[in-house]
């Protein structure tokens, strides 16, 4: 089933969320300590919130929610827990995976994250989002919905299985915001081959140019802040990125007809080659969202066409377009 955030997710990736964490083993001692601090003090971070404006959100003194953040808590209650993650202006599955993360279990079945205010406010836009959710999940292609922040507001089946292996992160999951995900989390490299040269610098060029555009934008400047927290992506930022585009030129950066590679989980993918493939139409444009397709390359030998929905491996039927001839392998 497609995923559309703004909606929240389906049953089908509720369960799929925790078929990722079946079999992990669970965090102790210091290094869940650390986790829990790290999990909160992210979060507050890409807000911009101060540890003073969060204990101001949580009716709690300023003492408190230090404690609260050093991971000086006798007990993490459901209802400390939900009030951070009302306060932290999480979403389902950021909850889901705070609850995990503090208590190593799923939150109380009756709550759901008040997301309506992310669905557009025009009836019309929010019935088009929905249907086109439809319309994604017949790609048997990767591919999602992102705006300008590289906030990620649709994915399909095929991208959540793409990055099916990624492990829980406070702010940097691929179908919360692509952009951190390919700077900040972890997994990124196991997903994304060559990843430093292939994404992170092409992405970085294409954030300056969005910030450079509007300077002003918050969820912007959040991630220019952590950038600038990571000496090695500042240090990307300050110097790679120029030299990149003075060598590459600025269409380089563009992410329309970029190739790239990634590592499918699907043993029958392996690495593939991938096409990113924007686009756009008057409805998506009207709220200021982008669709990227990565366009698969088969593996030599299996034939290239539409896949069944929902289908994670590689297409089965022959495509023919009369007018371009077949790539020669």
């Amino acid at each position: 089933m497609p995923h559309l955030a703004a909606v929240g997710p389906s049953d089908g990736l509720a369960r799929a969320g925790e078929a990722r964490l079946t079999g992990e083993e669970p965090v102790r001692g210091a290094v869940r300590s650390e986790r829990r601090k790290e999990i909160l003090r992210q979060r507050r971070e890409e807000l911009n919130l101060s540890q003073e404006d969060m204990a101001a959100r949580l009716r709690i003194s300023v003492r408190a929610y230090g404690n609260w953040e050093r991971g000086l808590v006798k007990e993490w209650t459901d209802r400390k827990l939900l009030a951070l993650a009302e306060a932290l202006e999480m979403s389902e599955r950021q909850c889901f995976w705070l609850f995990r993360v503090m208590v190593d279990r799923d939150p109380p079945p009756t709550w759901r994250a008040a997301e309506e205010n992310r669905l557009p406010a025009d009836p019309a836009q929010r019935d088009y989002l929905r249907d086109y959710a439809a319309l994604m999940e017949a790609l048997p292609y990767p591919s999602f919905l992102v705006d300008h922040r590289w906030d990620v507001a649709l994915t399909n089946s095929a991208f959540d299985q793409l990055f099916r292996a990624v492990r829980p992160h406070p702010t940097a999951l691929p179908d919360d915001n692509f952009l951190r995900f390919v700077l900040f989390h972890p997994d990124a490299a196991a997903v994304l081959e060559d990843h430093e040269p292939a994404w992170c610098v092409p992405l970085l060029a294409q954030f300056a140019t969005g910030l450079a555009a509007d300077p002003d934008d918050e969820g912007l400047r959040s991630i220019r802040q952590e950038v600038a927290r990571d000496p090695f992506m500042e240090a990307a930022y300050r110097y790679g990125v120029p030299h990149w585009l003075s060598t590459y030129g600025a269409e380089a950066a563009e992410r329309d007809g970029a190739v790239r590679s990634v590592r499918h989980p699907d043993p029958r993918w392996g690495v593939a080659r991938c096409r990113m493939v924007a686009e756009s139409g008057h409805m998506l444009d009207a709220m200021g969202l982008t669709r990227v397709t990565l366009i698969l390359s088969a593996p030599q030998g299996v034939p290239v066409g539409p896949a069944p929905v929902g289908a994670g491996g590689p297409p089965q039927t022959a495509a023919r377009l009369r007018a371009v001839p077949s790539p020669v392998e």
